[in-house]
């Protein structure tokens, strides 16, 4: 059911502006000879000042340098993928989302979107909490609540002045970690020690899994960038350039920092003391600002980012309607004002609620599925090699699936209940947004994705067997308004098992053949309103016959064409040769011909009785049967009873002729049953009528085509008049259908 849906709106109309330092021409916002210089900040963590002593000392030196080669090298492979699509396309506003939504939809993009703008948002108080504490205590005589709203309003502040003064003040800061990493450099040993390669076994210490998990959000904050993508002049220069430069400066950190930690204290001191670094430094203080600058980069990349996040989802129309107002910029740098105000009303509440122990890991899980998402969207437009994807960042599409896999490993090492929480929310997130049936005016990746399985299923299909049949129809039904039954009997017969394709035949003489995609086009929204999926074509010919021939003939593709034609029962007499000559084609083309003639006053009257007047299962019976358990499977007739009904001249066939039949039912598992008549001299016919009178859907067999069938069909008219909706059947020659029920 559509709630809404979006207005389309080019990407074109979007605002993207372009901010610039002043006095230069070719730098964007936040770059640095093209390096965006926030990523190497946020990428330099807390970790580094507060945990890497209790790394090292956990799983001595050769296990922290394996750590952090595996944590880098899923945050590296990220980084490619990020690349590679930064230089596909225009990254506007958004970063991250922007990105997966233009690659894998927007309900993709929307599901992971909304989640990392609340990761972002609670991230600054997260940030401005740490803050507070390390304030508290190196001086113990403040409030740690007040410190920690102060610090978070301040932040905001900056953000809402202007981003490019913010990304100033992150230099800054910058300075403070390069002074904290100088005084660290020229330190002094604690004790005499010697370098541990692996962690002491008698030892009292974490395994390495668990170590691990501890450390690898120390490498996570490559994001930076992206999320300022909508403000950068050459985001396809500086995404790349920034991200890649941040993940190598860190990695190069990380190395030296546990050498350098191995050789001045032994492994219980750098595991009991988390200020290590402090009473190691040439200038112990310099490791607070390290913790401060690292804490406050933090606070402001995210107070930067999750605004721009908002900003987009509220321009793409994935938030609510009323909340379009987020998507509004401000000023000539299109800066998402109202989005800060509002990120920083949720930042603000968190830090009054203060213990975000609980919280905290499904923040984490949120980040890594927008990395591992990242991945996803990278590898598969690698693999699908679409003409559209040309990035000048090249990257093999095994590469970044192996990212991904690398996230999805390290989400369930970290915490595997936060990791299965984050998946119900993005989940949730995703079926809302289809339930909403959101409308974008750009390609993803979707189409290219069933494009690729649909050529590969092409040719693993192979000819139709009865092990796997399954009932794709062809409706030959005109406009569907006029023939309705047959496309809802149609529907009901396949129930999700098979395809139906809804066919008209437009006049050549009053229509051109432009207008058939039109047609199509209405077509389609029409039976989608009604809640059917089917395909739809439309040919132009001579008259209803010659197209319908048409299409018998050439439609499909491969193995994947039509096995069965539904039709409507023709009543006017000037029409039945050509009638009986489509039907004769039809089965000349081996495919099952099925001809609904609908009762007008009762149409399929309460479902509840279905009568297949049977003569076993060769031919017809075998199709007939099989038509009515497919019917029984839909809601509507799941109700009904199937009625298996056989004439037999005398009294005496009767009772061995029932024996059969019940055994054959029986064998077959489709729960009917069965009733044998004794014509004692009565015409079929009069039978027919007698017993299925208050049926509510009736299966006869034909006749296979041959000399005089129109006079045969329309003596079958004639005989068969007044009775409930039925339906005529002629199986299509060189296939048992008896052999599809019997591998049921």
């Amino acid at each position: 059911m559509k709630l809404f849906k979006r207005a389309n709106l080019p990407e074109e109309t979007q605002p993207t502006p372009k901010i610039s330092p002043e006095g230069s021409s070719d730098k964007g916002l936040g770059t640095f000879g093209g390096v965006y210089t926030p990523s190497i900040l946020t990428i330099l963590g807390v970790i580094m000042y507060l945990r890497f002593g209790w790394v090292v000392g956990n799983v001595g030196l050769l296990g922290t340098l394996l750590i952090v080669t595996l944590s880098t090298s899923i945050t590296f492979l990220t980084s490619l993928s990020v690349s590679a699509i930064a230089t596909d396309r225009i990254v506007r506003g958004g970063g991250a989302y922007y990105m997966i939504s233009r690659s894998l939809g927007l309900e993709t993009g929307g599901a992971v979107g909304i989640p990392l703008y609340f990761a972002q948002a609670l991230s600054v108080a997260l940030y401005t909490i740490g803050f507070a504490e390390s304030i508290i205590d190196a001086f113990g005589t403040f409030n740690q609540l007040y410190v920690a709203l102060i610090t978070t309003i301040a932040v905001a502040v900056l953000a809402l002045t202007s981003a490019e003064i913010a990304i100033k003040a992150q230099y800054l800061i910058m300075g403070a970690i390069i002074l904290s990493l100088i005084s660290f450099a020229f330190g002094h040993p604690l004790e005499a020690t010697t370098i541990e390669i692996w962690a002491d076994p008698g030892q009292s210490s974490e395994p390495f899994w668990n170590v691990f998990a501890v450390f690898f959000p120390a490498v996570t904050g490559i994001m930076a960038g992206v999320s300022m993508s909508g403000d950068l002049r050459e985001p396809s220069r500086s995404i790349p350039t920034g991200t890649l430069a941040a993940v190598g400066t860190g990695y190069v950190i990380y190395m030296i920092l546990p050498i350098v930690m191995a050789m001045r204290a032994d492994a219980s001191t750098l595991i009991e003391n988390p200020l290590i670094m402090k009473e190691m430094s040439f200038w112990g203080p310099a490791i607070l600002f390290g913790v401060w600058g690292a804490t406050l980069s933090s606070a402001i990349g995210s107070i930067l980012g999750a605004p721009r996040v908002l900003q987009a989802l509220a321009r793409d129309g994935v938030l609510p309607r009323c909340l379009s107002f987020l998507g509004n910029g401000s000023g000539p740098n299109d800066e998402p004002r109202i989005g800060t105000a509002v990120t920083l009303g949720v930042a603000t509440a968190t830090v009054c609620i203060g213990d975000l122990n609980i919280i905290a890991p499904v923040l984490t899980m949120f980040f890594l599925t927008t990395y591992l998402v990242l991945n996803v969207s990278a590898g598969i437009e690698g693999f699908l090699q679409s003409p559209s994807f040309r990035p000048t960042f090249k990257v093999h599409w095994s590469l970044s699936m192996l990212g991904a896999m690398g996230c999805l490993a390290v989400m369930f090492l970290i915490n595997a209940v936060a990791t299965v929480i984050a998946a119900v929310i993005v989940l949730a997130i995703f079926i809302w947004l289809q339930r909403r049936e959101l409308e974008t005016t750009w390609g993803d990746a979707r189409r290219g994705i069933w494009m690729a399985l649909v050529r590969e299923g092409i040719f693993q299909i192979g000819e139709e067997d009865t092990k796997n049949w399954r009932p794709h129809i062809l409706v030959l039904s005109g406009i569907p308004k006029k023939r309705w039954p047959l496309i809802q009997f149609a529907d009901d017969l396949t129930h999700n098992r098979g395809m139906i394709t809804v066919c008209s035949v437009l006049p050549s003489s009053s229509r051109d053949v432009s207008q058939q995609s039109d047609m199509q086009d209405t077509i389609r929204e029409y039976l989608e309103k009604r809640g059917v999926q089917v395909l739809v074509r439309v040919v132009t010919a001579t008259d209803f016959f010659d197209g319908a021939k048409l299409l018998v003939e050439t439609y499909g593709i491969g193995p994947l064409t039509p096995n069965t034609v539904v039709l409507g029962d023709s009543q006017e007499p000037s029409r039945s040769d050509r009638y009986c000559q489509l039907v004769a084609h039809i089965h000349k083309a081996k495919k099952n011909v099925v001809i609904l003639r609908e009762n007008s006053e009762r149409s399929f009257g309460q479902y509840r009785r279905i009568d297949v007047w049977w003569g076993g299962l060769q031919n017809n019976g075998g199709l007939m049967l099989l038509l009515a358990y497919l019917l029984r499977t839909d809601m509507d007739w799941r109700n009904a009873e199937v009625h298996l009904k056989l004439v037999v001249p005398e009294e005496s066939a009767a009772q061995a002729t029932q024996a059969n039949v019940d055994s054959v039912i029986q064998n077959l598992r489709i729960g009917a049953s069965s009733q044998v008549l004794v014509s004692k001299g009565r015409p079929f016919y009069d039978i027919l009528h007698e017993s299925s009178q208050d049926a509510d859907l009736i299966f006869l067999g034909i006749r296979t085509p041959g000399d005089n069938f129109t006079e045969y069909y329309q003596d079958l008219q004639s005989k068969t008049l007044g009775l409930p909706s039925t339906v005529f059947v002629l199986a299509a020659p060189g296939f048992s259908y008896g052999e599809v029920l019997s591998d049921r």
